[in-house]
């Protein structure tokens, strides 16, 4: 039986697609396409994916919103699982339970209908859940870490496992989660109850904060670079003068430097040419090294000789 037809007795034919472009699944609207593109709808067909992958020796990757993310324009070769359907949020005592394909932003207008504090920070958050306790996403003084008790996540191989905040090695940026390539299914938030308005104050200004501030009417990957110690990165690419700078059709924001935008169809290697300029630019003049908050994956396009 041929991979794609044992893949078939897993996932129906419908939520499986092949050869598809990555673009239309990413926040920065790049990239190429991936071989398989695969929808599953419960945690026990994600488990099955990931065990056939694992006989077959077929790579995989898991993609959520694809807010935090950079395709390459040659696409992802095997696999890539696509949680969004699987984004359940249940409340349990002060305890929301949040399913990984779950907007970290609706966990966070769940917690403030139930009147639960802690999950203000995550509500401009343009990712999931699953990517949100990945990389230990964070806004405006809150992160994951704050505020998560334990997750379900799968082994590469597809064993079920139960981590504690401990377990999960959560850091600026980064968990177990990314560093062992597990796959999150659901998480748990811990709470204090606080009453609606005073929630709703301080998610309005976070709001407020987000959108007068980040260049959000453009494709983007979010802010770029993680923050060099003692520094700021949009300051340090505004003080080389690179806001405005364009590589095709990738620029550097002038509303906000620490973002990169997708003005004008830019391909994927544009939009990382630019990142490396302005790596490169800053170093020169600071000497300090941006290191990049984005996750950059997949092929290039290979050049025949002519």
């Amino acid at each position: 039986m041929s991979f794609l037809d044992q893949l078939f007795t897993i996932i129906p034919a419908d939520r499986v697609k092949q050869d598809e472009p990555l673009s239309a699944h990413t926040y920065t609207k790049l990239g190429g396409n991936a071989d398989y593109f695969v929808a599953p709808h419960t945690y026990e067909e994600v488990q099955a994916v990931l065990e056939l992958a694992h006989r077959e020796s077929v790579p995989f990757m898991i993609l959520g919103f694809g807010s935090n993310l950079i395709v390459r324009d040659g696409g992802l070769r095997g696999i890539v699982l696509n949680l969004n359907e699987l984004k359940t949020i249940r409340r349990d005592g002060n305890q929301l339970i949040a399913q990984a394909g779950a907007a970290i932003i609706d966990v966070s207008r769940q917690a403030l209908a139930e009147e639960l504090s802690g999950l203000e920070f995550a509500c401009g958050i343009p990712g999931t859940v699953g990517g949100a306790v990945y990389m230990n996403a964070g806004a405006y003084g809150g992160e994951t870490k704050d505020v998560i008790t334990s997750a379900v996540v799968l082994s590469p191989e597809g064993e079920l496992m139960t981590l504690t905040k401990e377990d999960l090695d959560l850091d600026y940026r980064t968990s177990r989660i990314s560093k062992e390539g597990l796959i999150v299914l659901e998480a748990t938030f811990e709470l204090e109850p606080l009453g609606y308005e005073a929630i709703k104050d301080v998610m309005d200004d976070l709001t407020y904060k987000r959108e007068s501030k980040q260049p959000l009417e453009y494709p983007s990957c979010g802010s770029v670079f993680k923050r060099p110690p003692g520094y700021f990165a949009g300051k340090l690419i505004q003080d080389c003068g690179l806001q405005g700078k364009r590589i095709g059709g990738a620029e550097v924001s002038l509303k906000h430097a620490g973002f990169i935008v997708n003005i004008d169809e830019a391909t994927a290697t544009e939009y990382i040419s630019l990142i490396r300029h302005v790596q490169a630019t800053v170093q020169e003049k600071f000497k300090i090294e941006l290191e990049p908050e984005v996750k950059i994956i997949g092929e290039d396009i290979a050049v025949e000789n002519a």
